[in-house]
C-alpha cells in the first residue's frame, strides 16, 4: 500500500474566490497530472483533509480518477469533530459533497476544537499514516502550508519520505504550457 497526502494553500491565500477562476483549472491539472504519477507508480491512497482550496481539490480530482484507476481509494481526514461548521452555506455544502464521495473519512480527535494540540495531533497523524506528500507551495510566500511544509522537512531528517513541493514557478510553467496547447492565456502571478 502506498499513501500519499496532498495539501497546500487555502483558496483565499491564492486569490481563488469561485470555481470559475482559470487559476483553479491549472491547478486542478497540475494536482490530477502529479497523482497520476503516483497512480502508475504504485499509489492507491489518496489521503488529504478537507480546507478549502487545495485540499479538496485534491478530492474532487481523486474522485475523477477512481475512473480510470478503479482500485484507487479517497480518504479525508478532519483534524477535529465539527470541522467546518463555522463556514458560510456554500462552503458547508462544498465540504458535506466531497466527505460524501471520499471512500473514508473520520476525525483525528473525536471532540471538538479545543485547542491547537488538536492541529499538531492532525499533522502527525497525516505525516506517520501516508508514504509521500505533495504540497502545492512555494516557500518564498508562506501560508497555513508553512507548518505542513516545516514539518514534513523535519521528518524527512530521520525518515525517507519523498516530497514534491509546486511551487509558483512550476504552476506558472503549467500555465504557459496550457495556454500554448489552449491558445489561452493565463498569468498566476
Amino acid at each position: 500500500m502506498s499513501r500519499v497526502w496532498v495539501t497546500g494553500y487555502r483558496s483565499y491565500e491564492l486569490e481563488i474566490f469561485n470555481d470559475k477562476d482559470p487559476k483553479l483549472l491549472i491547478i486542478q491539472k497540475v494536482i490530477k497530472d502529479a497523482l497520476k504519477i503516483r497512480l502508475e507508480s504504485g499509489a492507491d491512497w489518496l489521503i488529504t483533509g478537507a480546507q478549502l482550496g487545495v485540499e479538496q481539490w485534491a478530492t474532487e480530482i481523486g474522485v475523477q480518477l477512481k475512473t480510470e484507476y478503479p482500485d484507487f481509494k479517497v480518504a479525508v481526514m478532519l483534524p477535529f469533530t465539527e470541522f467546518g461548521q463555522q463556514r458560510n452555506e456554500n462552503n458547508q455544502a462544498k465540504l458535506s459533497q466531497i466527505l460524501t464521495k471520499a471512500d473514508f473519512t473520520d476525525s483525528v480527535s473525536h471532540k471538538p476544537y479545543q485547542a491547537p494540540q488538536q492541529l499538531r495531533a492532525y499533522q502527525r497523524f497525516m505525516l506517520t499514516h501516508t508514504d509521500q506528500a505533495i504540497l502545492i507551495y512555494d516557500p518564498e510566500h508562506p501560508g497555513k502550508t508553512k507548518y505542513d511544509y516545516d514539518l514534513i522537512q523535519k521528518w524527512r531528517e530521520n525518515h525517507p519520505y519523498p516530497l514534491e513541493v509546486i511551487d509558483f514557478d512550476d504552476l506558472q510553467e503549467a500555465a504557459d504550457e496550457y495556454a500554448e496547447n489552449e491558445n489561452n492565456s493565463f498569468n498566476l502571478d
